[in-house]
């Protein structure tokens, strides 16, 4: 009985996928919900799993192409399986042997002269196999690298020496991913269309470092995660988004769309881009449920399991580049959201306190804002907020 792998029902935000990576190809057998395909999204990488045991018939799709929802996209023969891994492990090892052998004999690899195919072929005839191998994978031209084999063969030694300098200087050109793709298009897309100005700040960090030394150990104990510093800039930020509405809203047509609830995007940096998280309702949400949300986000976005939900929609967004020693910078907006705080790294400076000069661990704060529709007098405010939210916890508790 044959069985048809078809595309899943894509989200109403998504419109089409790409062919990431086949897991499979045709005449492989497949076990049932093992991985059969990447589907690349703007956002994330949906694996799609083989609905029965059996072998692939057809492959309909081929890396690369795009596909919408219920597309067809391989054909399977469902059927026992049997374990193959002692067979192909055996046949690889055959392979490998016959390979080796093939190299010290070289001549046994060459076609004879003045054959059809030596000639169509007589760039490859003049490499040995694992020559050619490794001129594949790092992408050399075969004809750059000069030969010191028997009748000027090229060998494995001389692709690695043309690769450690003996050659000359190559390029290297990288399909963008989707995921990159459409990080590029927002980015641009909210510089072209926000009128985006950042204002600063600078922040005291001694009081919440030492309330998070004081009761990170029993913090940890009670709540089974460690008390960081991310939930108290979202707790500092719901706070003055509460009083500062206009940040947490979004400009629709000619319209100014006010949220009564603050969907925070956490920035989290994965290999394969910049992904945000949106953590829901966070303005309900204590120190030890943020922390988790938090977590759960970050290890989710980096292992590739997060899905299209957790990314969509939000209000507010907040990004610190101080995990890779960032100073200062002015974040981008993520559209349609009409501000983004930058978190910066801390560093021990000298400041006046109460007319001493005294180390304190300083970091700046960063707001990039939309300002067709936050003025300059919110959003200085509105970090003012944030900061004596920050250097005085106490006033969360108190609601001041």
């Amino acid at each position: 009985m044959t069985i048809e792998v078809k595309v899943p029902v894509l989200p109403e935000s998504v419109e089409d996928a790409t062919i990431s990576a086949w897991h499979k190809k045709a005449g492989d057998s497949v076990r049932r919900d093992e991985n059969l395909v990447d589907l690349e999204t703007d956002k994330v990488v949906l694996e799609v799993p083989a609905p029965v045991d059996g072998k692939i018939v057809e492959l309909k799709a081929e890396e690369g192409d795009t596909v919408h929802s219920d597309d067809l996209i391989a054909v399977i023969e469902e059927g026992e399986v049997q374990d193959e891994e002692a067979g192909a492990a055996a046949d690889d090892d055959e392979s490998g042997t016959r390979e080796e052998a093939s190299e010290p004999g070289e001549e046994q690899a060459v076609e004879k002269a003045g054959s059809p195919a030596a000639e169509d072929n007589a760039g490859e005839a003049r490499l040995s196999p694992s020559a050619r191998r490794v001129a594949g994978q790092e992408q050399v031209d075969p004809s750059a690298v000069e030969g010191t084999g028997r009748g000027g063969r090229v060998t494995k030694p001389d692709v690695m020496n043309f690769l450690q300098g003996g050659g000359s200087r190559r390029e290297e050109r990288v399909k963008m991913t989707r995921l990159r793709s459409r990080i590029a298009e927002r980015m641009k897309e909210a510089q072209n269309t926000a009128a985006i100005l950042t204002t600063f700040q600078e922040v005291d960090l001694k009081t919440v470092m030492d309330l998070r030394r004081k009761h990170q150990e029993e913090f940890t104990k009670a709540h089974g995660i460690k008390l960081g510093l991310m939930s108290f800039f979202v707790k500092a930020c719901t706070d003055a988004l509460r009083k500062f509405p206009v940040v947490n809203a979004s400009i629709e047509d000619d319209e100014i769309v006010y949220h009564n609830y603050q969907d925070i995007g956490i920035a989290v940096s994965t290999e394969r881009g910049l992904m945000v998280p949106i953590i829901r309702n966070a303005e309900n949400l204590g120190l030890a449920e943020l922390e988790m949300a938090i977590a759960e986000f970050a290890t989710k976005a980096r292992e590739g399991t997060i899905t299209l939900e957790d990314l969509q929609g939000g209000t507010f967004s907040i990004t610190n580049g101080g995990v890779f020693g960032s100073l200062m910078s002015t974040p981008l907006l993520n559209p349609p959201q009409s501000a983004i705080l930058g978190m910066h790294t801390i560093k021990e400076r000298p400041v006046v306190v109460d007319g001493e000069i005294v180390a304190r661990p300083m970091m700046y704060l960063a707001m990039s804002y939309d300002h067709r529709i936050i003025d300059g007098k919110d959003s200085v405010q509105f970090l003012v907020a944030v900061k004596n939210a920050l250097e005085d916890p106490a006033r969360l508790l108190l609601g001041l």
